[in-house]
């Protein structure tokens, strides 16, 4: 089975200095820093994701 390459982008949550996370969103939602892309990846469900968003909004 081969999966589709994942689409990411600049979070919105991102500053403007260079401290950058992007987001690919999907099933599961995959996190990593831009200045180190090719190191660990923080993956959470969609579900976790919504609502990590939703408190942030509070």
């Amino acid at each position: 089975m081969t999966h589709a390459p994942r689409t990411w982008h600049k979070s919105t949550y991102s500053g403007a200095r260079g401290d950058c996370v992007e987001v690919s969103e999907g099933p599961t939602t995959h996190l990593r820093d831009t200045q180190n892309r090719a190191q660990a990846e923080l993956n959470l469900p969609a579900r976790e994701w919504s609502a990590f968003l939703t408190t942030l909004t509070r």
